[in-house]
């Protein structure tokens, strides 16, 4: 398996290629299209990308923990998630990835 992580750089980079913007341009499409996908999250609103797959945020309730080395008790405070969750098409082309 690849040890490559896709950066902003590489898809300011592909969109610089694909679409024939210039790189500067290119940049600030993918800073702007990442700035409302998280503003969008923030505000507590999913964000469906077709064939993708759907982000949303999720609030966690308190509850009571383990330490797994000690086995002590330790309260976790209650927090907002991010979850994933990726589209048939998406998994179905990553299970697909794995046949090679």
């Amino acid at each position: 398996m690849s040890e490559k992580t896709l950066t902003r750089m590489d898809l300011s980079e592909a969109v610089f290629r694909e679409v024939g913007l210039s790189r500067n341009d290119s940049s600030q499409l993918v800073e702007t299209v990442l700035n409302h996908m998280s503003d969008a999250l923030v505000q507590g609103e999913q964000v469906k990308i077709s064939s993708f797959g759907t982000f949303s945020v999720r609030d966690k309730a308190a509850r009571v923990g383990r330490n797994p080395k000690t086995g002590q008790e330790v309260p976790i405070s209650p927090r907002r998630v991010l979850t994933f969750r990726p589209s048939h098409l998406m998994k179905e082309r990553v299970a697909a990835g794995n046949k090679r």
